[in-house]
């Protein structure tokens, strides 16, 4: 859990609003709520953070299904799904796939990202399962992960800063 700082603001009215800042949550309050108001606050504005921001895919099942669905509906069906799983043992990639088995590993450091950038790393494993490599042919299929631009960019900051 990362920390909590809570900030009060004589210019906010009745809005709360929590951000990100390195390991922690800031949340800004109105000056005036009470004590009992602000926990409940934090707490609400927590929850909706953790939600937004973390994957609902949270075992091996979970990931399969999640699979399954992407390939009907992004690839045609074309990828052939071997097995998949979360792993520990991946820290300097996201994922890995064995295109002759079709076996497909996603990093656990992956739990804890918005689904639109979980399924655009699964995307990409199940795309390896037809065509080998980074090609143009294999980003025109990859990239029709949904915010497919936007996953990489966040991936992109998470590899830095997360």
């Amino acid at each position: 859990m990362p920390t909590v700082e809570v900030i009060r603001s004589a210019r906010r009215t009745r809005t709360v609003q929590a951000r990100l800042v390195g390991d922690t949550v800031e949340v800004r309050i109105p000056a005036r709520m009470s004590a009992a108001e602000e926990e409940k606050a934090v707490a609400d504005i927590l929850a909706k953070l953790r939600r937004r921001t973390a994957s609902s895919a949270t075992s091996d099942e979970d990931l399969q299904a999640r699979a399954e669905g992407l390939n009907a509906r992004h690839l045609e069906g074309q990828a052939q799904i071997g097995s998949i799983r979360w792993v520990s043992n991946q820290n300097t990639r996201w994922g890995s796939c064995t295109p002759s088995t079709g076996a497909i590993r996603i990093s656990d450091r992956l739990r804890r990202v918005p689904d639109y950038v979980l399924d655009a790393v699964l995307l990409h494993e199940l795309v390896h399962t037809f065509i080998p490599g980074h090609g143009p042919e294999f980003w025109a299929w990859a990239d029709r992960a949904p915010q497919a631009e936007r996953a990489k960019g966040y991936l992109e900051a998470y590899q830095r800063f997360g």
